[in-house]
């Protein structure tokens, strides 16, 4: 190995440090696969959390640029030596992986690999992951006399302990988003009592008072005209309770009814909600793992969320359709737009980075277009299961 051990100890210690620091699950991965890389100095890493349908819920790489990650495709498929990790639960240390009988070859864009070490990241008795590194850098000396270039045995001791520390803080990243899911759901429950109750009086006294400007319009026409006045204010303020409950509430049906059902409600909730016109299509759509319907689903209510807030549109349009064995998101408002140089100062405003975010956690991508005046055009595409 490179390191003596005193930097190697220092260089083990800043690891886990640094995925100590975390809590958000896809942080926690990023800064895992991160640390792998450099503390095997690998040219590559790759960390995967397996589904339950045969492919991976996230996957995530470090040493590749987005360019190339997005001409690779769609995310691998659990089989070969990724399948003998996670089901065989055992380390894998290639000088070769080309050679290897399990190797089944990779994309056209996909960067060519050599030397290979692999490991499962266990909690307990099930596997929740599988990191792995291929390249490993050669030393500015060249290689030893005895030829071996690749990953030692000393790399896989290195990475089995970093393996056992990242199921722990992989774990700890999990629960601390249950527990804030269990803080939001009752926080949820407790905004639909209250928005039903004030939704409820508006509409009530909404009702009261349309009757009052109905019996006066005859006889007394001023007054009646007074109580329109109410009624259009008490309207306003109906739609204003509406739209923060689709805001907050964002309900998620996905297990129930699915992506395209779920999209189409919400969709047809602010239709109602809101003076622009806003529509729906879904052509042609498949279930996708659940990470990445969850991903959509939240990338389409911030864009909707942007246009109906932010552009000024007049109309916006949200499509669902497949694409090969994924599928491809678009919402497309006719406001006010932007400029795209800009994007990076508008960005953390118009949630563009969460978003980007979601899109690259589930292998997916996201690219926006706009102009001032021109309107914005927000597109994800994720790559199935």
């Amino acid at each position: 190995m490179s390191h003596g051990p005193r930097s190697g100890l220092y260089a083990v210690s800043s690891a886990l440090l640094a995925m100590s620091r975390h809590l958000e699950v896809r942080d926690v991965l990023k800064t895992i696969v991160a640390s792998a890389r450099e503390l095997l100095d690998a040219r590559y890493a790759a960390l995967g959390v397996p589904d339950d349908h045969g492919g991976f819920a996230q996957f995530v790489v470090d040493g590749v640029s987005d360019a190339q990650w997005k001409a690779i495709g769609p995310l691998p498929r659990q089989h070969g030596i990724l399948a003998a990790m996670l089901h065989e639960a055992r380390p894998e240390r290639l000088a070769d992986v080309r050679k290897d009988p399990r190797f089944e070859g990779w994309p056209t864009a996909h960067p060519d690999m050599s030397d290979f070490l692999g490991l499962p990241i266990r909690d307990g008795d099930e596997v929740i992951g599988a990191l792995f590194l291929a390249n490993k850098r050669r030393p500015p000396g060249g290689c030893p006399p005895d030829g071996e270039c690749g990953f030692t045995e000393e790399d896989q001791e290195l990475l089995t302990i970093l393996a056992q520390h990242a199921a722990i803080a992989l774990t700890n990243a999990r629960l601390y988003e249950r527990s804030r899911e269990l803080t939001i759901a009752e926080e949820r429950s407790r905004l639909a009592h209250e928005l039903h109750d004030a939704v409820s009086q508006k509409l009530f006294s909404l009702r009261l008072t349309a009757q009052a400007a109905a019996a006066l319009v005859d006889r007394d026409p001023s007054r009646a005209k007074g109580e329109l006045q109410q009624v259009a204010a008490l309207a306003a303020e109906a739609a204003d309770e509406l739209r923060a409950a689709v805001v907050e509430l964002r309900p998620a049906a996905l297990d129930e009814d699915g992506l395209v059902a779920t999209l189409r409600t919400q969709v047809q909730v602010l239709d109602r909600a809101h003076s622009a016109r806003v529509v729906f299509a879904g052509r042609g759509f498949k279930a996708l793992p659940a990470a990445q319907e969850e991903a959509l689903l939240r990338v389409a209510q911030e864009a909707l969320h942007n246009a109906l807030r932010h552009s000024g549109a007049a109309r916006v349009d949200v499509t669902l359709a497949r694409r090969g064995a994924g599928a491809v998101l678009r919402v497309t408002d006719d406001g006010s737009g932007f400029e795209p140089r800009s994007i990076r100062s508008a960005g953390r405003h118009l949630g563009l980075v969460s978003m980007r975010d979601r899109a690259s956690g589930v292998g997916g991508t996201l690219t926006v277009e706009s102009a001032p005046g021109k309107g914005t055009v927000i597109e994800m595409e994720v790559p199935g299961g």
